[in-house]
């Protein structure tokens, strides 16, 4: 989410293409309702920005919102969510829990098809789930299946497909056996990782989830048009069995990295929804009382990776340097302007601990020191034969956001410690691609949590697929383990409590702040809310 610069020209011609897009070459007066990209003037179509480029719409293959946006309305799990972030029954009408916790039963509604009229059935999510386990996929989510019985030893080739433990015992019926009693895996089950995908598509065209014209879902959306680069467009699923509820026609999604470009468009009406918002606009709005403007709750941590395998970000003394010579609340008040609230430590507020909020019990687990910075820094490169820091660059998403939050940074470490840092952006996917192959000193990042609990923060496991920063502990994976085998609130609580504490104390990434969910949404658009750990959703929105 960076900002790329553009000439006059490009910036012109690109808005143009954008405008055509989404409104097929004409505007919407206010008395009218918008059409977009050809339909009727008496269709709905809400226009937004999804900022960059998917890399896939396979729910196995996902691994960025820029994916979950999109997915989150053209797919739908066994449960899916309320605004109050409630768990209700999705394509499941009911399940069952046995008194271990180790097996659950789902049962599926009858009539359920896919977008294409296919009929949808358990065996859809059996063969999803194995398909995402599967070690030829390479699903960097994998991991989220390993509470699944036999889900880890078959992902890493230790066990056999047959003994992961999912099994459609008939066309409604899905039996799951876990490895050990999980409290939140009901709520997994709303996650794109645990979508169900249609068999037959997929092995009569692996590549089906690249293009609109073999894009197959189950949600209440599906997938009509995807100009690379350019632009997405979801239309209402007919086949979707609760389409009676869906107002909406159709769904425009431009992608474009710029969101100041984004804001203006939003302006000028083309899009009907806005986030995320410039840092600029972000600070008038929090302190206006614009009622377009909506402060949604976020389940998310702001920070920068570590690559603790070169040198001399391999020594914790230099990492804690660098993140204790930071200065975290002039940058959410001056720079990010959300009201974003300084991050001490990885996990969020709004997760329940066995007693209170989780964050709240834990408070801050290190402070800004300069002096107590500088020692450390010059301590740490004596350590490893250095006696200054070597030329280093933050790599960043192209979002003027995250740019300016990357010059704040570079200025501090210049003021409070005399080093000098580059910074480079790149295209969204790029970055993650880059990340994955090691290529970077220190990269910008965001968690959003998958689920509601401290776990999902939790992911500087020795080779865990998001760890980035390529940090091993024996004692943090340790008291995973230890979290992971017990049902009891109190014990699984503590031992995430330490968990987070040991990361911290060596500082394999560099908490900035937890974000906040500002958006603005037009007077003329009801019934879009905010999840806690996702985008905007509009599955029930209406425009008038």
């Amino acid at each position: 989410m960076k900002k790329s610069k553009f000439s006059v020209l490009a910036l012109l011609m690109a808005i143009m293409l954008i405008l055509a897009a989404c409104n097929g070459g004409s505007k919407e007066t206010s008395n009218e309702k918008e059409g977009g990209s050809g339909d009727s003037s008496g269709s709905k179509v809400l226009n937004v920005n999804n900022s960059s480029e998917p890399g896939s719409l396979h729910p196995a293959n996902a691994q960025g919102t820029h994916e979950s946006w999109i997915l989150e309305h053209t797919f739908e799990g066994l449960t899916k969510k309320t605004e109050e972030g409630k768990i209700v029954p999705g394509s499941a009408e009911s399940w069952e829990i046995s008194e271990d916790g180790l097996t659950w039963t789902f049962k599926l509604k009858d009539g359920l098809k896919w977008s294409n009229g296919d009929p949808l059935t358990a065996n859809d999510f059996e063969y999803a789930w194995k398909y995402a386990l599967k070690p030829e996929t390479a699903a960097d989510y994998a991991y989220q299946l390993y509470y699944l019985k036999g889900g880890e030893a078959y992902n890493s080739k230790k066990g056999k497909e047959e003994d992961v433990g999912v099994k459609a015992t008939d066309e409604h019926t899905l039996v799951v056996t876990l490895e050990q009693p999980t409290p939140y895996f009901l709520d997994l089950t709303s996650f794109y990782t645990f979508y169900p995908i249609n068999k037959k598509v997929q092995e009569e065209n692996p590549k089906w989830a690249l293009d609109a014209k073999t894009h197959v879902s189950n949600g209440p959306f599906k997938l009509t048009e995807w100009k690379h680069k350019e632009s997405l467009k979801i239309e209402k699923n007919e086949n979707y069995y609760d389409k009676d509820k869906i107002k909406l026609d159709a769904v425009n999604f431009a992608l474009i990295e710029d969101e100041n470009t984004a804001w203006q468009m939003y302006q000028s009406g083309e899009f009907d929804l806005a986030y995320p918002l410039p840092v600029d606009i972000q600070g008038q709005m929090v302190n206006s009382d614009d009622k377009e403007f909506k402060m949604g709750k976020e389940l998310a941590v702001y920070y920068y990776n570590f690559n603790t395998e070169v040198k001399p970000f391999n020594n914790a003394k230099v990492r804690k340097a660098l993140s204790m010579a930071i200065e975290r609340q002039k940058i959410t008040e001056n720079v990010a302007q959300g009201g974003q609230k300084p991050a001490f430590g990885v996990v969020p507020p709004g997760i329940p601990d066995a007693s209170g909020d989780f964050q709240e019990n834990t408070g801050n687990l290190f402070k800004e020191d300069v002096t107590e910075a500088k020692k450390l820094l010059k301590e740490g490169l004596a350590e490893e034969g250095m006696k200054e820091l070597p030329e280093f660059s933050i790599l960043y998403n192209t979002l003027d956001s995250h740019k300016k939050i990357a010059e704040a940074v570079q200025g501090m470490w210049r003021d409070n410690l005399g080093v000098e840092v580059t910074l480079e952006n790149a295209e969204f996917q790029v970055k993650l691609d880059r990340e994955k192959a090691g290529d970077f000193e220190i990269s910008r990042a965001g968690w959003v949590g998958d689920y509601v609990d401290p776990m999902t923060f939790m992911l500087w496991e020795t080779d865990g697929a998001y760890n980035d920063a390529g940090w091993s502990n024996k004692e943090y994976d340790n008291l995973l383990k230890e979290a992971k085998s017990t049902m009891d609130p109190k014990e699984r609580m503590d031992a995430l409590h330490k968990a987070e504490k040991v990361m911290i104390d060596e500082m394999p990434i560099l908490p900035v702040y937890f974000y906040t969910k500002p958006y603005m949404v037009k007077s003329n658009v009801t019934g879009v809310f905010a999840p806690i750990n996702a985008y905007p959703n509009f599955i029930y929105a209406d425009k008038k």
